[in-house]
């Protein structure tokens, strides 16, 4: 049982439904909170993907990164820096694609133990996951699909040094924070 079955009960469509749309909005508004960053913004939404995919478990952890992001593509500013529709084809694209997997590997993760080590190590395997199609994405996917950009067909060094060591350290302490805060929860939740 994940944490948000435990705390509401996530029986009905309608329970279903509420925490879905109320994840995505948690999650857009960690995506507001960023540091400029080039090319991929600093943000906490990676932190909230996450505490979402543990707290929902997969399915639904995946389901509410999927509302997230139809609502980004119906052009709502719920994307890092208020991006919307555009980001979607954009350098940070494979990214924002692969939080889908964030959220559901995590939340495996979640309904398989609450053993706070292995919840660690499935936080830390889901958040590298989330490289390979942010990676994927500018490396050559995006070329193939005919988008145009500087970005587009960048080289490896190029990607580790601008797309992915400066982000290892944050995503790993993400990762810990994440599953501190729903461990956390999950006994205050206990006790209460």
């Amino acid at each position: 049982m994940t944490f948000m079955q435990a705390a509401v009960g996530a029986d009905t469509l309608l329970k279903k439904t509420l925490m879905v749309v109320a994840g995505s909005i948690f999650i857009a508004i960690a995506a507001q909170m960023s540091v400029p960053f080039f090319p991929v913004p600093l943000t906490l939404q990676t932190l909230a993907i996450l505490i979402v995919g543990l707290s929902f478990g997969s399915r639904l952890g995946a389901a509410t990164v999927i509302a997230y992001l139809l609502e980004g593509a119906a052009g709502l500013p719920v994307f890092a820096n208020g991006g919307s529709t555009a980001a979607l084809v954009g350098p940070t694209a494979g990214f924002l694609y692969g939080f889908i997997a964030l959220a559901y590997i995590a939340g495996l993760f979640a309904e398989w133990t609450k053993n706070i080590v292995v919840l660690t190590v499935g936080a830390l395997l889901a958040s590298a996951a989330l490289y390979i199609p942010g990676v994927a994405w500018p490396m050559a996917v995006a070329e193939m699909f005919g988008f145009e950009g500087k970005w587009v067909g960048s080289s490896a060094s190029s990607i580790w040094t601008y797309w992915v060591s400066p982000f290892l350290l944050g995503d790993a302490v993400k990762a810990v924070l994440a599953v501190v805060v729903v461990t956390t929860g999950m006994k205050a939740l206990r006790k209460g």
